[in-house]
């Protein structure tokens, strides 16, 4: 079977699909009309579609006409709270929601890898579930967890599971692939720093919590500076702070916004609690109090099955046109990461970094746009994944 053929007769459908879906972005938990449409598209096709699926998730089942093993495809729906500055003709209807991460693109590539797929149910083995998932933007519970505990999963247990990331910083046609650790474990904390407020004039009689705030964080870098083993990738930022409501006014309360970013439980766990000693010691020092709060729920690393990757590395080099490299793991967080410690699989790159058209702008930035000729591309890679990991026998 050519699936990347079938899928560049399609792809008028694909593109017209995305840009759709694009001019309609919704945030995450909000997908009412996004999950509407793949629905429909998935009902239309012959596959059996289970709707409000942990929330606004849909579920599509397709079972093929042979024995075979169980594989899950899986696409994020949610758009982001961005303002598009883009100078595509079909940029968002959405006062300031844009899908700045391709989630558009990520639905428009299984949708057509569902066409192709069904087209051939009486050759195709085992069973395909394709898993339309919100909130993959959240950041804490995310929407893989609540359509895990939803079943998707199970009844029939998934063998294998596979998630498609487009990419702009990767050239296009370009496929990223890598066995272990690819993504981070994104753990938000929040540090609240409890001093005693006053007058600008007499800083002596208050405990000023920005001053207080300044030194906690120049003293986190040091978790990462002096505390980590640097062999062992970890990011710390903090990106909010939050105090005061006026120039002669110290306040009582200065609030710290940030994220670490770590590839091993071991790792992250040590960096939690050295975070919350740091923070707590240096506001002793100055006569404040902290209390650090770490976000509950924060999505695990993500990381792929080397045997599975392999194999999958192996199918997506028959693909004419594309190349298959290997990625060096990101600090970004993914709740892909939920589904792979429920099975097998591994999560992939499609690059779409092409400046002759203006494709330059990395995800999530306002002017981010994706060159269109890669998405037959996704299409074809996930139609092939699920049919030679359904085969009893899988990928040879």
């Amino acid at each position: 079977m050519d699936f990347l053929a079938e899928a560049k007769a399609i792809e008028p459908e694909i593109i017209r699909t995305r840009r759709t879906l694009h001019q309609h972005p919704e945030l995450a938990y909000h997908e009412v009309g996004t999950s509407k449409l793949v629905g429909d598209r998935l009902e239309s096709l012959g596959i059996t579609v289970r709707r409000g699926v942990g929330g606004t998730g849909v579920l599509g089942v397709l079972k093929g006409a042979k024995p075979g093993r169980v594989v899950a495809l899986r696409a994020d729906m949610d758009g982001l709270p961005v303002l598009e500055t883009s100078d595509v003709e079909f940029r968002s209807k959405e006062d300031g929601v844009m899908h700045a991460c391709g989630h558009d693109t990520h639905m428009a590539m299984l949708l057509g890898a569902a066409r192709l797929l069904s087209r051939h149910r009486m050759e195709l083995c085992g069973t395909v579930k394709f898993l339309f998932q919100p909130a993959e933007e959240h950041g804490g519970r995310g929407g893989a967890k609540p359509m895990i505990e939803d079943g998707v999963m199970d009844d029939p247990r998934v063998d294998f599971v596979f998630g498609l990331h487009i990419e702009a910083t990767r050239k296009s046609g370009e496929f990223g692939m890598r066995g272990g650790a690819i993504a981070a474990a994104p753990d938000a904390f929040k540090v609240k720093i409890l001093g005693k407020g006053g007058h600008g004039s007499a800083p002596h009689e208050t405990v000023d919590p920005i001053y207080v705030a300044a030194h906690v964080i120049l003293a986190l870098q040091g978790v990462s500076a002096r505390m980590i083993d640097p062999v062992r990738p970890f990011v710390i930022t903090v990106g909010a702070v939050h105090s005061g409501t006026k120039e002669n006014i110290i306040p009582d309360v200065a609030t710290l916004d940030g994220t670490i970013r770590t590839l091993d439980e071991k790792t992250r766990r040590f960096a939690k609690k050295r975070v919350e000693e740091v923070a707590k010691g240096v506001c002793r020092t100055f006569g404040a109090s902290a209390e650090v709060e770490f976000e509950k729920d924060a999505y695990p690393v993500t990381i792929n099955d080397p045997e599975t990757t392999e194999k999958a590395a192996s199918v997506l080099r028959k693909i004419p046109g594309t190349r298959v490299k290997k990625v060096e793991a990101m600090l970004g967080g993914e709740d892909f990461s939920r589904y792979l410690q429920k099975a097998p699989g591994t999560f992939y790159f499609l690059g779409s970094r092409n400046p002759e058209k203006g494709c330059v702008y990395p995800n999530h930035s306002s002017k981010f746009k994706v060159d269109e000729d890669v998405l037959k591309f996704g299409a074809a890679s996930l139609a092939m994944l699920a049919f030679e990991f359904g085969c009893p026998r899988g990928p040879t």
